[in-house]
C-alpha cells in the first residue's frame, strides 16, 4: 500500500502540571528534511526525536514543533545575598540620595546587575517521557492521514493507467491500418517518378521499411510495463522511488512508439497517452 507524503498530526497530552503539545506536518521531497522547534530547555531530546521522526516519517519536508505549557509556574530565582550586600553597603555612603531610606536602597540594590540568579534544573526523566509520548500519539496521526491520502493517489493511478491501457488496444487496432498506409503511400511516390521499377527490388525495400517502422515489440513491452505497474501499486513494499522507474520505462515505449508512428491517427493517440503518463509523473512527486 503507498502513501502520500503529505500528512498532518496534532497531539496534546496533560502530565505533572504541564501541557505538552506536538505538532507534525510533512510535504514532499527527495529524502528527509526535518525542521524541529522545541523550548531551549528541552534541547538534549532533540536528537531522538529527529532519529524517531526519521524512522517512522523515511522521507518528506517535515515540520515538527513542540510547545510546553506549564499550569504552575515556579520561580527557580535566587538572591545573590552576598552582591546584595555589597551594593547596600555602596548605596549606604550616598545617603543623601535616598535620605536613608533603608527600603529604598533595597530596592535600587536588587536591580542592579546579578542580583538574581536563576538556576537551571536538568530535563526530568518525567518530562521526556512526555514528551516521546505525545511525538508517538502525533506520529500515529500524521500516518494515518498518510495512508488515507495514499488511497486517493492510489485510485488515480489505477484510472491513469486504465485509460493507457485503453489507448494502447486503440494503437493496435489502427496499427494494420497504417501499415497498409505506409504501402500505398510508398507506392504512390514511387508511380510519380514515373519510371519503372522492379518489383521485386521494391517488395524488398518495402519489407525494409515496414520493419523499421514495426512497433511490435514496443506495444508488447508497454502492454507488461503497464501490467508491471499495477501489480507493484499492490505490492506490501509498493514505493514511489519504484514506480517513478517503471513510470520513466512506460514514458520510453510510448516516445518510441509516437516516433515510429509516421501516422497521425496513431500519433494522435500517442499525445493522449503522454498527457495521462504526465498526470501520473507529478502525483508520484507526493508518494512515498
Amino acid at each position: 500500500m503507498i502513501q502520500s507524503m503529505t500528512g498532518y498530526g496534532k497531539s496534546k497530552l496533560e502530565i505533572a502540571g504541564k501541557t505538552f503539545t506536538v505538532e507534525i506536518k510533512s510535504l514532499n521531497s527527495k529524502n528527509l528534511d526535518a525542521n524541529v522547534r522545541i523550548p531551549s530547555e528541552f534541547r538534549e531530546v532533540e536528537l531522538p526525536i529527529r532519529n524517531k521522526l526519521s524512522q517512522s516519517l523515511s522521507r518528506g519536508k517535515v515540520d515538527f514543533s513542540l510547545q510546553v505549557e506549564k499550569h504552575e509556574e515556579e520561580s527557580t530565582a535566587k538572591i545573590n545575598t552576598k552582591v546584595v550586600e555589597n551594593y547596600l553597603k555602596q548605596l549606604q555612603q550616598f545617603p543623601s540620595s535616598t535620605n536613608g531610606d533603608y527600603n529604598r536602597l533595597l530596592q535600587i540594590a536588587m536591580s542592579m546587575p546579578n542580583a538574581l540568579s536563576s538556576e537551571k534544573n536538568e530535563l526530568e526523566k518525567e518530562d521526556s517521557e512526555a514528551v516521546y509520548r505525545v511525538l508517538g500519539l502525533a506520529l500515529e496521526q500524521i500516518n494515518t492521514f498518510r495512508t488515507d491520502e495514499g488511497k486517493v493517489l492510489k485510485e488515480d493511478f489505477e484510472l491513469r493507467i486504465h485509460n493507457l491501457t485503453e489507448l494502447l488496444s486503440e494503437i493496435k487496432s489502427v496499427d494494420p491500418e497504417r501499415i497498409e498506409h505506409v504501402k500505398t503511400r510508398l507506392r504512390k511516390g514511387i508511380e510519380e517518378l514515373k519510371e519503372k521499377i522492379d518489383e521485386n527490388r521494391f517488395e524488398q525495400e518495402l519489407i525494409y521499411y515496414i520493419e523499421k517502422y514495426d512497433i511490435t515489440e514496443e506495444k508488447t513491452r508497454l502492454d507488461n510495463h503497464l501490467s508491471y505497474f499495477i501489480k507493484a501499486l499492490n505490492s506490501s513494499d509498493s514505493n514511489g522511488k519504484k514506480l517513478n522507474f517503471i513510470c520513466q520505462e512506460i514514458g520510453r515505449e510510448i516516445n518510441t512508439i509516437g516516433s515510429k508512428s509516421n501516422f497521425a491517427p496513431m500519433q494522435k493517440l500517442v499525445v493522449q497517452m503522454k498527457d495521462e503518463l504526465e498526470k501520473i509523473k507529478e502525483q508520484l512527486l507526493n508518494v512515498l
